[in-house]
């Protein structure tokens, strides 16, 4: 049987649903695994009969998902009632709801081992908010669900791998909420994927620091001195690969990147900037060190293109195809 993969609505009033039923009727996708369908059924009828996509959709339960017919798209329905009220452009509370609610069915799927992995498509955290679920990001809230202590927003790219030390913070809060401990633990769960995930054995990493120029010595910044370099030192000390702190407009500009493995940045701009720019709509965001897999499109809800069928799915299928690899590196693991 091939392995399920569980995909999430997202945001309905965004490109979410348009993705997701792109994805199931992929030649490519359908070659490698079984798509599965989180979201209210309602909603993607309406999208399949507006985006002129065919399929027959069968409700699935957990105790049906080893007996799933060939010729229908399961789908787990996440229905509440108010599912249905699609307002193309606009992060809703019923849109954040069933959103939400779509995370919340797909991690249990994950926990109980009837998926591999999930692939959530794009959400607005106004949304979520709205709807009750106080949460930075998917990424937070998924770590939550899944009772994982740790995890780690990874961009992945052919190109690039880049963890954040920060995620979903104002850049206002990123130098109070770096310290020695945390740059620590998060280069340990990179250089842990890295190696489980990905399947390298001695994976170098690169570590930027937070100020221009390093700090200058402390002319403009003492962070570089008293966190980051103790922390590189520590990680070093334990075996791990790890350099820097290297200036990140440098870092980037001469390519140093290709000598590395992975990116360790201290802020969520400071380094998927550089990969977006490097690979956009072809990147995918991993949530490394979660004790499921979850993979999702490096872009967001693109409200702007919504209901008008133009949605890239580039990155989606990206976000599909790198599930199912680090599923297979888990299983070789095992």
């Amino acid at each position: 049987m091939k392995p399920v993969i569980a995909i999430t609505i997202g945001d309905f009033n965004g490109v979410g649903p348009e993705l997701a039923l792109k994805a199931v009727v992929n030649q490519s996708v359908l070659k490698n695994c079984i798509p599965l369908l989180v979201g209210p059924l309602r909603v993607f009828e309406h999208s399949a009969k507006q985006f002129k996509i065919k399929l027959k959709f069968e409700r699935a339960t957990l105790a049906s998902l080893q007996h799933l017919s060939q010729n229908t798209t399961p789908i787990v329905d996440v229905a509440d009632g108010i599912g249905a009220d699609i307002q193309y452009g606009a992060p809703t509370k019923a849109s954040g709801r069933s959103a939400g609610i779509a995370l919340e069915r797909a991690v249990e799927l994950c926990l109980q081992n009837k998926v591999v992995a999930m692939v959530t498509a794009p959400v607005s955290k106004e949304a979520l908010n709205s709807a009750g679920y106080n949460f930075p990001g998917q990424t937070e809230m998924i770590a939550l669900l899944s009772r994982s202590q740790s995890v780690v927003m990874m961009l992945v790219s052919n190109t690039m791998r880049v963890g954040l030390v920060t995620i979903h913070t104002g850049l206002k809060n990123v130098a109070a909420q770096i310290s020695k401990e945390k740059i620590i633990e998060k280069i340990s769960i990179i250089n842990e994927s890295l190696k489980k995930d990905f399947q390298l054995k001695k994976p170098k990493l690169a570590v930027l620091a937070l100020n221009p120029h390093c700090g200058e010595n402390g002319l403009i910044g003492t962070e570089e001195n008293e966190i980051i370099i103790p922390a590189i030192a520590e990680s070093q000390a334990t075996g791990i690969l790890a350099e820097g702190p290297f200036p990140a407009d440098a870092f980037f500009g001469n390519h140093s990147y290709k000598n590395f493995e992975a990116i360790v940045a201290m802020y969520h701009d400071q380094g998927l900037i550089p990969l977006k720019m490097n690979s956009f709509g072809k990147g995918v965001n991993f949530s490394a060190g979660l004790k499921i897999i979850r993979t999702s499109p490096d872009h967001g809800t693109a409200y702007d293109i919504a209901g008008k069928n133009k949605a890239n799915l580039s990155s989606m299928l990206e976000a599909i195809k790198l599930a199912l690899t680090i599923s297979k590196n888990r299983r070789k693991n095992d």
